[in-house]
């Protein structure tokens, strides 16, 4: 017998986070999808055939092709569970959308922007600036180590012990991932970790818990604008992108970018690639075997 979709939307929701450890956020955004799927079928979201699929295909026609595409992909999951448990004989999900995703591209800050920023934070620490070691520690280890801004905020006040040059940290889903830490960010925590209250719980307190996500982003843009780049150009993430844009322009593997990112699939690493034409004509002329019989620069040899 099939279930109730509010019974099957729980089954499911208990599944991914018990066996596949889906984050909370991400257990909120399938509830909306279900539940709003649920409501347009009025009721009978489990039972529901190739029918109801157009129907909710229908429905969904005014919506950006990103939002159909993350609904429709909540259903072949949850339709597929459904399949799975034996709680229905059939999936009808082969029936749903299938959009192409226009994903964004992430906004890239160059070289010498991050010469800019680190050179306003050498200004400060000259200066003795309130909290100028605070913020060279934030931002060695965001583009440093390309730490997300949860993880960043939230680090423990002794995770970073002397003479250890990686972090372990927990991020989505619970994965665990070994960040390595350069020198220039273990000397920057260590410089910052010397004004931090031996009681305090956080490497980066502030009152009673530690620095907001809100605040760190305050912190950055406010850095940004300080360093000559618009407010809209940068954040925690845009640092981050960079860490990753900047390692595959000198030669880091794909893979192993993939893994300090702490991305479950390498598909999400891949859109960190902004390497441009002239490095990859550059990369075919000095990698590839056939390189010693004439440079490949986009002309016609000629005979």
């Amino acid at each position: 017998m099939t279930p109730s979709d509010r019974q099957a939307i729980e089954a499911f929701l208990e599944m991914m986070a018990a066996e596949a450890g889906a984050a909370r956020n991400t257990l909120l955004a399938y509830r909306r999808d279900l539940e709003g799927a649920s409501a347009l079928l009025e009721g009978r979201l489990a039972a529901a055939g190739d029918a109801d699929m157009h129907r909710l295909a229908a429905e969904w026609m005014p919506l950006a092709r990103s939002s159909v595409a993350r609904k429709a992909a909540a259903l072949r999951r949850f339709y597929g569970f459904l399949h799975a448990e034996q709680m229905r004989d059939d999936d009808p999900s082969s029936a749903l959308p299938r959009p192409g995703r226009d994903r964004p591209l992430p906004k890239v800050l160059g070289h010498r922007d991050v010469d800019a920023l680190f050179a306003e934070i050498e200004r400060r620490m000259a200066a003795e600036l309130p909290y100028a070691r605070r913020l060279s520690a934030l931002i060695e280890l965001l583009y440093g180590s390309g730490l997300r801004a949860t993880e960043l905020v939230s680090l423990p006040r002794h995770a970073l012990a002397p003479g250890r040059p990686y972090l372990i940290l927990s991020g989505k889903g619970g994965r665990e991932r070994l960040v390595p830490i350069s020198e220039r960010a273990q000397a920057a925590v260590a410089a910052w970790g010397a004004e931090v209250p031996k009681d305090a719980l956080w490497l980066f307190p502030s009152g009673k818990k530690h620095l907001s996500r809100v605040r760190l982003y305050q912190l950055v843009r406010e850095l940004g604008a300080a360093s000559g780049i618009p407010p809209e150009r940068i954040s925690p993430h845009v640092l981050r992108h960079a860490f990753a844009t900047h390692l595959l322009e000198g030669g880091a593997d794909l893979r192993a970018v993939q893994m300090l990112l702490g991305h479950a699939d390498i598909a999400t690493t891949q859109i960190y690639t902004h390497v441009d034409s002239r490095r990859l004509v550059e990369l075919v002329n000095s990698r590839h075997p056939l390189a010693d019989a004439g440079s490949i620069d986009g002309r016609v040899p000629q005979s």
